[in-house]
């Protein structure tokens, strides 16, 4: 079984090793190819993924390529992790929004339609080219923003799947305050990629009874504090939010903190320079503790599982997934990508059925959907007019001098990744 992973020189990717090397009989891999154009970095990271295999006993191959055609092809899976514009495009992302009183962050609100703009059409290039050296190979998405990526992707017929690691989080999470493994939780996970809530833990499966209430009333004040947000929200809700919805339901307070400290991307590119010192080592063969604060806890594994019942003939399992809606919630359009519980096998991700939403949250699913289309329009034909109008849709802009000026602002920072702008 052969496994490419686009963006393989990622500080991210020790992560991905480990889960590979320790997850082996789930994803028997016998070749990964790790592909980067940064290739002084990429040799780094080869390394190391060599060793962690070799000290976990692993006995498949890692190479290493800048060439993507080479790379990928023959392959049966190829995950993409790729960052367009590096940590440097990140921190604009971070920081232009907040001249006009707007989150900014790297997935949401302006900073994510920036993002999307520069992904989409390097994504789609690169499945093409999938397409043309492995037809058959399933496209894993694990680049942000995901729901749109991985949206352009279907609609332009590739076998995508998209992969995030916040239910994986809140699973894991959730099964250490109760006292199981991490198998026994299932999460009623519901909504668009970063726009998520669990509305119910059942223990045992899909079918099982429903211990959220108990969670939060034994354990609401944890998970507050973890999402950063009022224990008192929590219990009026009855569900357990995303992070990410911290953006939608503090904004302001969110905004203010984000002028007062120095934003993410600067922790975390200084984080990468630690990291690759510490990846340099020769004698490191297993992923620094370090690597933990870089983000994507959990990633692995979701990464393995997905794989494994994508490729694998251990017959189907459940999963969180970002995949076609379908009629799965009835208020959005067929083609609209949700994040949902899905049984996955080799057929591909099938979206188990979902309670009617509340509509407290479907409005807000509704209205982001709606974001998104403009987005993708916008990433797939250019044009100032239509990146305005995806920010005037997008519920933290919808004014119309915010999102002028925020349309300047995008523009002026991406025009070295934005050809038509």
């Amino acid at each position: 079984m052969k496994l490419a992973v686009v963006g393989g020189g990622s500080t991210y990717t020790p992560e991905l090793i480990d889960g590979f090397a320790r997850l082996r009989d789930t994803l028997p891999l016998t070749e990964l190819v790790l592909i980067d154009p940064a290739t002084e970095r990429l040799e780094l990271i080869g390394a190391l993924a060599r060793r962690i295999f070799a000290r976990q006993g692993h006995p498949g191959r890692i190479t290493t390529t800048s060439d993507l055609d080479s790379g990928v092809a023959g392959a049966d899976a190829v995950l993409l992790q790729l960052r367009v514009g590096g940590q440097a495009a990140r921190l604009q992302d971070e920081t232009w929004p907040l001249e006009c009183g707007c989150v900014g962050q790297e997935t949401t609100g302006a900073g994510g339609l920036a993002k999307a703009l520069r992904t989409v059409p390097v994504v789609l290039d690169i499945a093409e080219r999938v397409r043309r050296a492995a037809p058959d190979a399933w496209i894993i998405d694990f680049t942000n923003p995901v729901g749109i990526v991985t949206r352009a992707l279907l609609q332009a017929g590739h076998k995508a799947v998209g992969l995030c690691n916040v239910a994986i989080g809140f699973q894991r999470k959730f099964a250490a305050l109760l006292g199981v493994t991490p198998a026994e939780v299932h999460l009623d996970h519901v909504g668009l990629n970063h726009l998520t809530w669990e509305t119910g833990v059942r223990l045992g499966g899909p079918d099982g009874a429903d211990v959220l209430p108990a969670l939060l009333a034994e354990h609401g004040g944890a998970i507050a504090a973890d999402l950063r947000l009022p224990r008192p929200v929590l219990d009026r809700l009855g569900v357990v939010p995303s992070y990410y919805l911290r953006y939608f339901y503090a904004h302001d307070e969110v905004v203010r903190e984000l002028g007062e400290k120095p934003s993410r991307a600067a922790e975390v590119a200084a984080m990468e320079k630690e990291l690759l010192a510490l990846y340099a080592d020769p004698a490191l063969d297993e992923k620094p503790a370090l690597l933990a604060k870089r983000g994507g806890a959990f990633y692995s594994e979701a990464a393995v599982d997905l794989a494994g019942a994508l490729l694998g003939d251990g017959g189907p399992s459940v999963q969180v997934v970002n995949t076609r809606n379908d009629g799965t919630l009835p208020f959005l359009p067929d083609d609209a990508v949700i994040e949902v519980q899905a049984r996955v096998d080799g057929a591909g991700p099938l979206a188990l059925p979902v309670p009617r939403l509340d509509p407290l949250y479907a409005g807000l699913v509704s209205h982001v959907t709606a974001y998104e289309d403009l987005a993708l329009d916008a990433a797939l034909r250019g044009g100032r007019e239509r990146v305005f109008r995806a920010l005037l849709a997008h519920p933290l802009v919808g004014r119309f001098e915010v999102a002028e000026g925020l349309t300047d602002r995008l523009l002026a920072h991406n025009k070295e990744h934005l050809p038509w702008a």
